[in-house]
């Protein structure tokens, strides 16, 4: 099988209109991907894959996508397979792409796409979910996928082989435990910063009828608000039942520390993002102040580089990779790798439309076959537009049901990509082009 054909679309969803995902840094998302489709010929299964955005830029995502066209078609699924880490340095590491995007950026992101994509194809011509193809590698063959460049100080590939050959007991016991329970997720549908009280009282409840017993919320705008409103969690999820925040990157070390031990009377499990997603020694600084609080991190760090100096400096207690920020399911296993390494529990983040259809199967496989632990470990879910996925999530108490279908879930009906399509989708078509806001000078405000 050869890729004969890409096309990359541009879908946006309007959940600003509602403030579905409104946090302190970003009030007004629209949920979008930059969606790729792979085709072999006819007869033949497609890949599809996609990286997130919220909204504007997403079409520089799609321009970045159609950059790595001369780096995709022709390629030999075979030859792909036979050498999964040299695929991957084809699509990420490009001479003079690079220039613009050295493994970070839109050119990674993209990177990100076209590798999901690939992964996806290559778990339906094996007629598996993505999370069983890769439970079923050797430990040999997993490594093989990796590229080690830039983090063998703290992992090396024999390191890596060592540690899944030491759990390779109990992989047919656990495989069974998560078709049968599936893997816990937290839930952060009720802790959006743009929702009212009596819609959070709302989702709350729903939250907790359908059992959750981890709720985050946004905080990072206003201490005050921010109290208020984890008062009023903790007065509907109880005292025993973790609450997690998030600050979406607004504060300075000090203001971090200040804000949150002022909101530590209320038990946070963790603070999530609380500065710059670059500032891995300010993590290390607010996470030794605020322990036994944990610091969760990684949503926006670009590369396994930036995932080694945090958990090499004590600035992550919890791993929240990003499947579409990462470039791809390679470079998760590094991060998966790292995190067994330095035993740092990963708690994937999902806030966005199909995060969460993929990180099912990268959670699921980190269970099974490389950290054999669910101590700490949670799938952040959003209960955001999973109607628009072939194979959506499935949750049962709380729980990710494990996908039986054979991809990476990421695949969206021809409906969604039809109406969804930006700007000449109906969901877009009769929408004012976007106008920036006039510029005020601060001294005026």
């Amino acid at each position: 099988m050869r890729i004969t054909a890409l096309d990359v679309l541009d879908l946006r969803f309007p959940t600003s209109r509602a403030k579905d995902g409104s946090d302190a840094m970003n009030p007004d998302p629209d949920y979008s991907v930059a969606y790729v489709i792979l085709g072999c010929g006819d007869g033949e299964p497609e890949g599809h894959g996609f990286t997130f955005t919220i909204g504007r830029g997403n079409e520089v995502c799609v321009a970045a996508i159609e950059a790595l066209r001369p780096l995709v078609i022709g390629l030999d699924l075979d030859d792909v397979w036979a050498d999964m880490a040299g695929f991957w340095r084809r699509i990420t590491g490009d001479s003079q792409l690079r220039w613009i995007g050295p493994e970070k950026g839109a050119i990674h992101l993209a990177g990100s796409a076209v590798v999901n994509a690939v992964w996806d194809l290559l778990a339906k011509r094996a007629g598996k979910p993505l999370w069983k193809l890769l439970v079923d590698l050797e430990p040999e063959e997993l490594v093989r996928c990796v590229d080690f460049r830039h983090i063998a100080d703290a992992i090396t590939p024999d390191e890596a082989i060592e540690l899944l050959r030491g759990i390779q007991d109990g992989k047919a016991d656990r495989e069974q435990e998560m078709r049968r329970d599936g893997f816990p997720a937290y839930t952060t549908s009720a802790g959006w910063l743009g929702y009212s009280d009596e819609k959070v009282r709302r989702l709350c409840q729903e939250g907790l009828d359908e059992g959750f017993d981890h709720f985050k919320i946004k905080v990072g705008q206003d201490l005050e608000a921010d109290r208020a409103r984890a008062a009023l969690m903790r007065e509907m999820i109880g005292p025993d039942r973790r609450l997690m925040m998030d600050a979406n990157q607004v504060w300075e070390v000090g203001e971090a520390i200040e804000w949150m031990r002022s909101l530590a009377e209320f038990d946070p499990y963790w603070i999530e993002e609380p500065l710059s997603p670059d500032d891995v020694l300010g993590h290390a600084a607010v996470a030794e102040a605020l322990e036994p609080m944990g610091v969760a991190t990684g949503e926006h760090a670009a590369n396994r580089i930036m995932f080694k100096q945090f958990m090499q400096a004590g600035g992550m207690q919890f791993c929240q990779l990003d499947a579409c920020r990462l470039g791809g399911v390679n470079e998760v296993l590094a991060v998966l790798l790292l995190a067994r390494k330095f035993d740092v529990p990963v708690c994937p983040h999902a806030g966005g439309v199909g995060l969460c259809e993929y990180v099912q199967h990268l959670s699921i496989f980190d269970y099974i076959a490389v950290s054999g632990d669910l101590d700490g470990r949670l799938v952040e879910f959003v209960d955001h537009l999973h109607e628009h996925f072939v194979d959506p999530v499935r949750m049962r108490d709380a729980r990710y049901q494990v996908p039986e279908l054979p991809g990476y879930s990421a695949q969206m009906h021809a409906e969604t990509l039809e109406r969804f399509r930006y700007p000449d989708g109906a969901e877009w078509a009769a929408t004012p082009p976007w106008q920036p806001a006039a510029f005020v000078p601060e001294v005026d405000r």
